[in-house]
């Protein structure tokens, strides 16, 4: 029987990357973003026997429950998710903060994993099956004024929260936290910084582990 992730963010970045790595391992998997062309172009990479396209808006909890449903009906249930999809700000701190852009930020970084875990779960317990949340090295310090450092420490706290209730009917949660990566998500390249397949061996590794363990959260740092 083949294994089935669902990736939320998938269309680029460490999304698209794990994407890659998970059907090298052997995985089949549901790529959900808003970017349908990129998605589609993934599929191509991939193949339609490994991957299949749903275009959604991770922040709608609706459109993720319907993705989830529509995955565990294409392969016949759903074995692991990946609550990846997250976004950061333009102006940091509190004073400078723009209250629209925090409420659409919190909207993905903290509604999103949580429309995630929630859609999942059901299907998850089926299999004894695993959750993966995308965290952040910025969500275990303290970053001045950073709102999205604290979206980050949410998804920390969360991801620890998830273990334990999971435990009970042997799921498992891991939390990957990577330092800098070069990805969209910064407007300039960050070339001597971690690349998006470092963190996708990461969530790999962490799927792959015997299920007697639970890798609970991985730190990934840059060595420059």
């Amino acid at each position: 029987m083949s294994r089935t992730l669902f990736i939320t963010g998938a269309s680029s970045g460490i999304g698209a990357a794990t994407a890659r790595a998970a059907v090298e391992a052997g995985w089949k998997v549901g790529l959900f973003a808003r970017s349908e062309d990129k998605l589609s172009a993934l599929v191509d990479e991939l193949g339609s026997d490994n991957a299949v396209a749903i275009p959604g808006d991770a922040s709608d909890y609706n459109a993720q429950a319907k993705a989830v449903a529509n995955l565990a009906e294409v392969w016949g249930g759903i074995d692991a998710a990946f609550a990846n999809a997250g976004t950061g700000l333009s102006a940091a701190g509190t004073e400078a903060g723009d209250p629209e852009e925090w409420e659409r930020m919190i909207r993905l970084n903290v509604m999103g994993v949580l429309w995630t875990a929630k859609a999942a779960m059901p299907h998850l317990r089926e299999r004894k099956g695993h959750l993966v949340l995308t965290g952040s090295a910025a969500g275990r310090t303290h970053i001045k004024g950073s709102v999205y450092s604290a979206s980050k420490w949410f998804v920390h706290g969360y991801g620890g929260n998830l273990a334990e209730e999971m435990r009970e009917w042997g799921g498992r949660c891991t939390v990957v936290a990577p330092g800098m990566v070069d990805t969209p998500f910064f407007e300039e390249a960050k070339p001597d910084k971690l690349q998006p397949e470092d963190i996708a061996r990461s969530v790999v590794f962490a799927l792959e582990a015997d299920p007697r363990s639970n890798v609970q959260e991985i730190f990934v740092m840059p060595t420059r």
